[in-house]
């Protein structure tokens, strides 16, 4: 009994900080402050393809076969993919069909080359955490002059077509891919 009684008062004093609880319900009371856990979402693998499809000699890239270098009326995309975490929380709004919309900022390398926004939007379903949004169409269509470009997307989550989703959610921003105009 002697030694449960010195190693209970030599324990290392703890200090309290900030004020106890003054209402116990019972000795085995808990609290959860993480019950929907947090929602994320990453943006990856920006990308751009002419639709003349893969070279057919690696070495020797011609305009009319590159991805990366498209004609005035060949039609092209440009893509971004969103990936959500997998939460209580993460899948409520999912299911709520939240609207992203991508805005693929487009940017003229050169005094000749436009510069221009180019939007797509989907709505989000339940128990899909993966999205991918393109936009599809040709420079022509475009009004993209002949030149170089730089292109970044910016993301907007939500909100929700419900009274309740009125709210933008989130915004998230990737850049690095390039264009060429012929």
């Amino acid at each position: 009994m002697a030694d449960t009684i010195t190693s209970m008062t030599s324990a290392p004093a703890t200090p309290v900080v900030g004020s106890q609880a003054r209402g116990q319900i019972s000795a085995t009371e808990t609290y959860s402050r993480a019950v929907l856990g947090p929602v994320f979402y990453e943006l990856h693998n920006l990308r751009v393809a002419g639709s003349a499809g893969v070279p057919a000699f690696p070495d020797y890239v011609a305009p009319s076969q590159s991805p990366y270098i498209v004609m005035e009326d060949e039609e092209f995309t440009i893509s971004v993919d969103v990936k959500y975490n997998n939460t209580p929380l993460t899948r409520l709004l999912l299911c709520l069909g939240i609207k992203m919309e991508a805005n693929f900022a487009v940017e003229g390398i050169g005094a000749k080359a436009a510069e221009l926004d180019l939007s797509e939007s989907v709505i989000t379903v339940k128990d899909q955490f993966t999205y991918t949004i393109t936009w599809k169409g040709t420079p022509k269509y475009a009004k993209m002059t002949p030149g170089f470009y730089a292109i970044a997307g910016v993301v907007n989550v939500g909100p929700a077509d419900h009274p309740c989703g009125q709210f933008l959610l989130g915004c998230g921003y990737i850049a690095g891919v390039f264009l060429q105009v012929c």
